[in-house]
């Protein structure tokens, strides 16, 4: 089975991580920290008896970016690699990722980052989308193979029951797509030390962010003297009236240089 040689999977995956790396950095530039903490419960930051802004702050983002990097990585990192592979096509099948067609064989894959548990709506939903793709295919006379893949991990199962579909991962995944045993191995090692040169800049960047929003938190949910204002940010996140905040102006934007004339 044909596959990249290892330059160009090094180069494909250099391409990819510098796409992840800038969604990252878009993230980021575009979080919002009222909306974010609208979602986060107080009691518990009180409980584990957090009271330095600062910490809030940086607890919230941090869970929040770790939750943003998983959809974020397999979008940029994992399926585009999967996409660039040879004969794999992209699908236009409702709830379908890519395709692989053998002589006897219509592959069917929707790839997941990681093999996070489907609850049963998920399930029905898929299997669904599934047999609406097989319906349509029934004129090429081929045996259906539909598969909820899984980029990482190690579930692997038959299909069973009323669900069409079998689940596949990690290792066996990529090597159903390449015929290379060790291609999810080279998915790691031929990062090489290009993640290392990034962690300056976005460093930087999130330092930038902690200290920006640990502004707006004490502008909205302290006391004058410093101390956190629990009743208020309780109110704020779970009040049946909306708590209104005092409107934020927007960062004016820096008026760009004179330009010098061409006679000095």
């Amino acid at each position: 089975m044909a596959t990249l040689n290892s330059n160009q999977l090094e180069s494909l995956i250099k391409k990819c991580l510098n796409d992840f790396y800038q969604r990252r950095f878009d993230t980021l530039k575009k979080l919002n920290l009222r909306k974010v903490l609208r979602r986060k419960n107080p009691y518990l930051f009180k409980a584990l008896g957090t009271e330095q802004a600062s910490e809030i702050v940086k607890k919230v983002l941090e869970a929040y970016i770790s939750s943003s990097d998983e959809t974020i990585f397999g979008d940029a990192y994992f399926e585009q690699i999967a996409l660039k592979l040879p004969r794999i096509v992209v699908s236009d099948a409702k709830g379908v990722d890519l395709t692989l067609e053998e002589k006897e064989v219509y592959h069917a894959y929707a790839l997941k980052s990681g093999p996070n548990p489907f609850n049963s709506s998920q399930k029905e939903r898929q299997n669904t989308e599934f047999l609406e793709l097989k319906s349509r295919l029934m004129k090429l006379h081929k045996q259906f193979d539909p598969v909820l893949a899984y980029a990482y991990g190690r579930k692997n199962k038959a299909s069973s029951g009323k669900y069409v579909y079998r689940q596949s991962s990690g290792q066996k995944f990529w090597s159903e797509l390449t015929g290379d045993d060790k291609f999810y191995l080279k998915l790691i090692t031929l990062m090489k030390d290009e993640p290392l040169k990034r962690i300056d800049e976005y460093k930087s960047d999130w330092d930038a962010t902690i200290n920006k929003f640990t502004k707006e938190f004490m502008e909205d949910f302290c006391f004058p003297d410093g101390h956190i204002d629990w009743e208020k940010l309780t109110k704020f996140v779970s009040a049946i009236e909306r708590l209104k905040l005092n409107r934020r102006s927007k960062p004016k934007k820096p008026k760009p240089k004179p330009t010098k004339s061409a006679d000095g």
